[in-house]
């Protein structure tokens, strides 16, 4: 799982007459080992869920992976072994004023399915069924994102 934050690439620090550069720190996500990062703080993939799933998805889905963008909020993928469908959706922590918020999931034969808008609570649920393929899943709140790949099924 990697996490982003969308905004200044690079900071610049004056300490005693020195001039110190400092560029966020970055990490690649893999097929096999979800990762999350932000600037200079990296969080463990098995992190708790800060938001909790609403059940958007439905009956029979059930959580198999989630990030967490800081104390903003959750994504969550789920899936509904009856059915094959994949399902994913992001949670704010705390609702409130509508901002900008994003669900989204591919793959390559299912397509994309994606809910961004303005939103208090959460966006998706969004849906593909991807037998015996990879799916992509990603969610934002404000300037944060997520993105994880590798289930497969």
């Amino acid at each position: 799982m990697k996490l982003v934050r969308h905004a200044a690439a690079v900071a610049v620090v004056v300490t005693g007459g020195a001039l110190a550069l400092a560029a966020p720190a970055s990490a690649s996500a893999s097929a096999s080992a979800p990762t999350a990062a932000r600037s200079a703080a990296v969080a463990a993939p098995s992190e708790a869920p800060v938001a909790k799933y609403n059940g958007a998805c439905g009956t029979g889905h059930k959580v198999i992976d989630s990030a967490n963008m800081e104390n903003l909020g959750t994504t969550f993928l789920t899936y509904n072994k009856t059915t094959g469908e994949n399902c994913v959706v992001t949670v704010r922590t705390k609702p409130g004023a509508a901002v900008d918020m994003f669900a989204r999931l591919s793959s390559k034969t299912g397509g994309t399915a994606t809910d961004k808008g303005r939103f208090t609570t959460y966006a998706g649920p969004v849906y593909i069924e991807a037998p015996g393929e990879c799916v992509t899943w990603e969610g934002g709140i404000t300037t944060y994102s997520t993105k994880g790949t590798g289930h497969c099924g």
